[in-house]
């Protein structure tokens, strides 16, 4: 492991941020370096998700586009109960 420094940091966020961490019952050290690795996490699932950005082959779809096709698909089902 490696060991981070941040160095002119002021009061005022510092304090805010140890707030935060004894509110869940953390260090301030802990909840640093869950911070650091959720981020962490996030980035590399940003960048994998980009890898397949242009996929063609439909299988990334914008937030909504989902929901509103399965509501066009229901809305041309024959309604419940008629025979198809």
């Amino acid at each position: 492991m490696v060991a981070l420094q941040i160095r002119d940091v002021p009061e005022d966020v510092r304090d805010v941020l140890a707030a935060q961490a004894k509110a869940r019952g953390m260090s301030l050290q802990a909840y640093l370096l869950d911070l650091v690795e959720t981020q962490a996490r996030r980035l590399r699932n940003t960048a994998l998700l980009d890898r397949f950005a242009g996929r063609s082959d439909g299988t990334r779809s914008l937030p909504g586009e989902s929901a509103s096709e399965l509501n066009d698909q229901r809305e041309r089902r024959a309604p419940w109960g008629d025979a198809a």
